[in-house]
């Protein structure tokens, strides 16, 4: 069998077997949600927060293995989600999304910040897809539109907020000793979800108007990558920004570069516009080409390097955009089959190293570059979800077709 092929059944395997299993017995039925909390011992702590980006997450991820799989105990994964995410992440007086909650569904941490509205608005594109619940299209359009009108200034897109929408320090997307007032991570993320919504409502009649300012947005987002963010010089993407878009530290992230990739071409091909896959096209192929050649061992994808050191620890997600990134390098640009051999390393390096084989577990967070896991690190907390391993799933499988 084609060596692709292997790989697809494999992932079908680890997706139906080990993640989806998991992730539904992380479910809450007494407080709703998903409990927020597994320790590196596997000890389940109940009465931890519930980050809102987790349980958008977990939303986003029953949602997109049903559509694929049309098993209907995802579908109704997906709704427990949705419903937590309606009845308690919402802010019903101030609008918008909580960044997390108490254990039991109250609000614990107020801040409104643009990343976790845009991974509400992905959750919840993907759930209208999965259900047709149309309350969900209409709360996604309630923050696009929030995004639009109080997380935006005449440059980009800000970051971080009170409570009732008053601008504060963004310590929670600033990472590197820095503290930006804008940053890449936000606005790819922003992208990611505009494209899902533009995605399925695109072709519906009763949200035209809507979805063509959401298409226009992605356009002007695009703009913004090629004209601010991607630094041709050096092939890479800048990470933290002041609030002009102008770079504040020398950080190379190999993770989000190689997600870039495939992300922008997955938008691009969503808009269909020729003008864009012509203008960014060029700069999804040198990012794919520049991980390879300085990230990328043989095996696996170290994580970033910051001014010149490189951190050589392997991130669970990274490994996992990784394979996507690199399968869709392959698929764009076919001559160069050293990126599928690439996914399939990859592939081989998270099966034997990133897989936690331990009962009761899923993945490692981080290991070591010789695959020995980093002790300490939580197999569940309010960023570790099955979002990035879940999304590597269902991307090869699709794209794997034969």
């Amino acid at each position: 069998m084609d060596k692709l092929a292997v790989m697809r059944d494999e992932v079908k395997e680890e997706l139906q077997k080990d993640i989806i299993p998991f992730w539904k017995n992380l479910r809450d039925d007494e407080k709703g949600g998903y409990y927020g909390w597994l320790s590196y011992d596997l000890v389940l702590d109940k009465k931890s927060e519930k980050g809102c980006i987790l349980n958008s997450r977990i939303t986003w991820f029953f949602s997109n293995a049903y559509t694929l799989l049309k098993d209907e105990s995802l579908l109704e994964e997906a709704k427990h989600g949705y419903e937590f995410l309606i009845k308690h992440c919402v802010d019903k007086e101030y609008g918008g999304i909580f960044w997390s909650l108490n254990y039991d569904g109250t609000p614990l941490d107020t801040t409104k910040h643009t990343y976790n509205q845009a991974f509400c608005i992905y959750a919840l594109a993907s759930y209208y897809e999965a259900s047709k619940d149309r309350e969900a299209l209409e709360l996604a359009f309630n923050l696009f539109r929030l995004i639009e009108e109080k997380c935006t200034d005449e440059v980009g897109y800000l970051e971080a907020f009170t409570r009732d929408f008053k601008p504060e320090s963004n310590e929670k997307l600033s990472e590197n000793g820095v503290l930006a007032d804008k940053t890449m991570n936000t606005l790819l993320h922003v992208f990611e979800a505009y494209t899902e919504l533009y995605r399925v409502t695109g072709v519906l009649p009763e949200w035209k108007e809507e979805a063509n300012e959401v298409r226009c947005r992605l356009a002007w987002m695009m703009d913004l990558f090629a004209d601010k963010i991607y630094n041709p010089a050096k092939r890479r993407q800048e990470v933290f920004f002041d609030k002009d878009y102008n770079t504040i530290l020398d950080l190379h992230s190999y993770g989000h570069d190689i997600e870039t990739a495939w992300l922008i071409d997955r938008g691009v091909e969503v808009l269909g516009e020729e003008a864009y896959e012509e203008k960014m096209s060029p700069i999804t192929q040198a990012l794919t080409e520049q991980i390879y050649r300085v990230a990328f061992d043989g095996h696996s994808l170290a994580n970033e390097c910051d001014r010149g050191v490189v951190n050589e620890n392997r991130i669970w997600w990274v490994q996992a955009e990784t394979v996507v990134g690199f399968l869709n390098g392959y698929e764009k640009t076919p001559e160069h089959s050293e990126y599928r051999d690439a996914a399939l390393a990859v592939w081989e390096f998270i099966k034997e190293h990133v897989v936690d084989q331990r009962s009761g577990s899923e993945w490692f967070w981080e290991v070591r570059a010789d695959g020995t896991p980093i002790e300490g690190r939580p197999i569940v907390e309010p960023w570790k979800c099955p979002y990035h391993n879940g999304r590597m799933c269902i991307e090869v499988m699709k794209r794997i077709t034969s």
